[in-house]
């Protein structure tokens, strides 16, 4: 299969409006619980996997295809290349074709159907594209650009804090408890698959942990139930993800941040930082909770353009 093209124009979502006939539905939510139960994948993949492949059925709907034999590999590529051309993303595309083929291998493994059109359907190969990153200067700026006047500052302080100190995802953030952190100052992250890891807590985020929870935890867990869950909202509720988003975009604004970041931009930042400092890619892959070493080796392409840049800026000696 050809590399997936980048489409430069504008993007439009697609939407379909037909509801999944109860056969398609039937399927789906059978396929769902297959891959929460049996293959033990997180709940954001199965969500992500159910969006993709319930978009997928509709599209067959729209076809008025109504059984699986009816389904044709042009079908598969037609709507691959229908996503192409509304501007989603190479690895989002991507992900879509590992949904259709992990869903249609289902069928045909559990005797539902005897074709499976998605089997000539070739993961697209495309150049991994490297993360973005801050430099620790800027990760310097944006932890200094937090308002810890107000109680949700010192609050904000310490998530950004986390964040960088343990390179977890922001789901795995929010879903941090308080008994998740141990007397010697590991963190326990409960990752991907429900796979648990344990990391390191630096002290400079363990000292911004213990005090939120000392000055704003414990005034913010009386407005609501929150159970033993760290970090709250201002209700008293546990915090989102979303939020996580919103303060970490209004917090690189104030720091004069340009960049485009998210949460997962601290992660990778997380990552970089580690290698240049020399730390081991296997040490490093843990951390990170990742599966296969692969994933975590796309961080090192960027020792090499970064490696000078940090002598330059922060060696003793080259700061002199």
């Amino acid at each position: 299969m050809d590399p997936i093209p980048r489409f430069k124009g504008k993007k439009r979502r697609i939407r379909f409006l037909k509801e999944l006939d109860s056969t398609f539905q039937a399927l789906l939510d059978r396929f769902l619980n297959y891959l929460m139960l049996d293959k033990g994948l997180s709940g954001n993949t199965v969500s992500a996997y159910g969006n993709d492949l319930k978009r997928y059925l509709q599209y067959l709907q729209e076809q008025n295809i109504r059984s699986l034999e009816a389904i044709h590999t042009s079908h598969i590529r037609e709507l691959i290349d229908l996503l192409v051309r509304t501007g989603m993303a190479s690895s989002s595309v991507a992900r879509n074709i590992t949904s259709l083929r992990m869903f249609h291998r289902y069928l045909t493994g559990e005797g539902l159907t005897d074709t499976n059109p998605a089997r000539s359907i070739d993961h697209p190969k495309k150049g991994r594209s490297l993360p973005s990153v801050l430099s620790i200067r800027e990760i310097e700026d944006l932890l200094n650009a937090v308002d810890i006047s107000r109680p949700l500052g010192i609050r904000d302080r310490a998530i950004l804090e986390t964040l960088y100190a343990t390179g977890a995802r922001v789901s795995e953030l929010v879903s941090l408890t308080q008994s998740s952190f141990e007397e010697h100052r590991f963190v326990r992250i409960i990752g991907k698959g429900e796979k648990e890891r344990f990391v390191p807590l630096g002290e400079e985020a363990a000292e911004w942990i213990r005090r939120y929870q000392r000055e704003v935890r414990t005034r913010l867990s009386r407005k609501g139930h929150s159970g033993d869950r760290l970090f709250l909202n201002n209700r008293g509720g546990f915090i989102s993800r979303v939020s996580v988003w919103k303060l970490l975009k209004d917090t690189a604004e104030r720091a004069g941040i340009k960049k485009t970041i998210s949460p997962h931009t601290i992660r990778h930042s997380f990552a970089t930082h580690l290698l240049e400092g020399g730390a081991d890619l296997r040490a490093v892959q843990e951390m990170l909770g990742h599966a296969d070493i692969t994933t975590t080796q796309i961080y090192t392409h960027l020792d090499r353009d970064y490696l000078r840049e940090i002598i330059q800026s922060f060696h003793p000696r080259e700061m002199r």
